[in-house]
Order: structure tokens, then sequence, then C-alpha cells
């Protein structure tokens, strides 16, 4: 499909003869997104619209993409700005579009890094299915097979997943797990798939589980991020200046073994996600096993 993204007068004028689309100022009333992206509440990010909100006017300056309707195919951002900043009015490319075909676009257009993520362009891709699916029971008729049947062959069926996923720029394998996720994932992970907070293969491995579980892992995921933050946060902090000589995990183990039943049981354990085996001791424990305590008392007092 062609696309008339220029914005001089001239360079519109000699491109309308080829393109159904036309310069135009549009009421900001009267522009809406469209029916898919107000179902599937896909929002903007507030990071984009902060970015946006620094080019001041400059941001306004290249159109935004609309059907004659008002349905916005590109320029979502914008528009948020606009009525932000209290303006009645937007210079558009108006397209002669039909509701499918601006879905169609609208995904297109979202493809860049600055655009949706895979799980926002799936689900959009996925009101499409029908559409592709009717399509193919249309070849199926013209073909003169499968009289009578509304079904599908497989090969049918892998077809319209690719064209979905073609349209979403995403594997047919994402398209299957995304379908799945929205039905079978809990909406604290649908939220964290749409901002892109976890991957569409994360959650769908999380989604084999009960409601409940799901979210344990969320709240797990979340838990270790900051934990992995803080940590180097503190390491960094606190990492002595001196270098200290490391335990043998051996005589770790026998001093270990040496304390008493209260210190033991003192002592808090967890598993970190990491490369390698390897044990790590806070300093105050390292005292208390008397390793190196010299060193750590002159490498803290510092």
């Amino acid at each position: 499909m062609n696309h008339c993204h220029e914005t001089s007068s001239s360079d519109i004028q000699e491109l309308s003869a080829l393109v159904t689309c036309k310069l135009i100022t549009r009421p900001l009333d009267e522009l809406h997104p469209h029916p898919s992206y107000a179902r599937h509440c896909v929002t903007v990010p507030i990071s984009k619209l902060s970015a946006l909100a620094e080019r001041s006017d400059l941001a306004f300056q290249e159109p935004i993409r609309i059907t004659r309707d008002g349905i916005i195919i590109d320029g979502y951002a914008r528009v948020e700005l606009a009525r932000q900043l209290g303006r009645t009015e937007l210079l558009c490319l108006e397209y002669d579009l039909s509701e499918t075909e601006s879905l169609q676009e609208m995904l297109e257009a979202h493809q860049s890094s600055r655009g949706f993520n895979a799980f926002q362009r799936t689900v959009l891709a996925l009101d499409l299915e029908s559409e592709f699916q009717e399509q193919a029971r249309s070849h199926q008729r013209e073909g003169g097979r499968n009289k009578g049947s509304s079904k599908l062959t497989e090969a049918e069926r892998l077809d319209v997943r690719s064209r979905i996923a073609a349209v979403a720029g995403v594997s047919a394998g994402n398209v299957r797990k995304v379908k799945w996720l929205t039905t079978a994932a809990h909406h604290d992970l649908t939220a964290a798939l749409k901002t892109g907070e976890i991957s569409i293969h994360l959650a769908w491995t999380w989604s084999q589980k009960p409601l409940h579980e799901q979210l344990d892992a969320l709240w797990w995921q979340r838990t270790k991020k900051g934990l992995n933050k803080t940590t180097q946060e503190l390491v960094s902090r606190h990492r002595p200046k001196s270098s200290l000589s490391v335990p043998d995990p051996g005589e770790l183990a026998n001093r270990l073994a040496a304390l008493r039943p209260n210190q033991i049981s003192s002592i808090k354990v967890s598993v970190v996600k990491g490369q390698g085996k390897a044990i790590y001791l806070t300093e105050e424990l390292a005292l208390a096993l008397d390793f190196q305590q010299m060193d750590l008392c002159e490498a803290t007092s510092r």
C-alpha cells in the first residue's frame, strides 16, 4: 500500500493522484483511536510523551495519519500531547481506508523500536484473525474444495497464523503463545506484557501454572530485579579497597559446622540466579567465622 508521509504542499499535490490521501486540518474531538487500540487498552508510554513534549511546537509539524472516519493510524502520542496542551486541532494526512485496512497500516507504522512492543502488536493483529479465516474459506469455495464445510485445513490454519505474524512483525510461535495468554494468563501478567516488563515466552511459561502461582512467579521476578539492583549498589558502595583472602570451601564448611545452634539459626540462606558455582559471605558472617578478621576490620574502618 502506498504512503504519503511528505508534508510539503507540492509533494502532497504530486502524490494525490497516486494515493488516496489528502492533507487536512481536523478538530481533535473528531479524532479517535482504532477500535482494536481501545479494546485492548493500549496506551502511550509516559516516556514517549515526555520526549515529545520536549520538542515543543516542533512535535506537531509532521501530520498524523488518520482515516476519513477519524480513526488514528499513526500519531497517538501527538494526539494525547495535543489534548494535554489544550490544542483544538491537528494537521492530518487523511486516508480512505476501511477499519481492517487501517489496523494493518497502524501495525506497520508501529513495528519500529519506537512503536508498540511485540505483545501489543500481536494482540492487535489477532483481531484480524476472523478476516483472514474468512478469506481462506473464500479461497476454498473458489477452488471448489470443502464445499459446505467451514473448517480450514491444517495448512490453511497455519497460513492464517503466518499472516497474523507477518502483520505483527513477530514469529508464528509468538502468535500461538499470545493467543493462549489472552485466555490463560492472569491480568497482572497481561499488564506486565503490555509495558514490556516481561517477555512473551516467560509469560507463556508461567501461564501453564494456576493463577495464584502465576502471580507468585511475577512477584519473585520483580523481587529479584529489585534485589539485584540493590545488591549491585550495596556491593559497589561497600566493596573493600584492599584485596581480601577468600576462605577455602572446605574450611568454610568446617567452621560453619563448629557454630553453636543459636548461631546457625541466625544465618539467612538464599539462592540467586547466576552462572557458575559460588558462595557469598557478608562481612558480619566472615567475622563470626574468624576469616581474615584483621584484614576485614582494616577494610571496613576505611
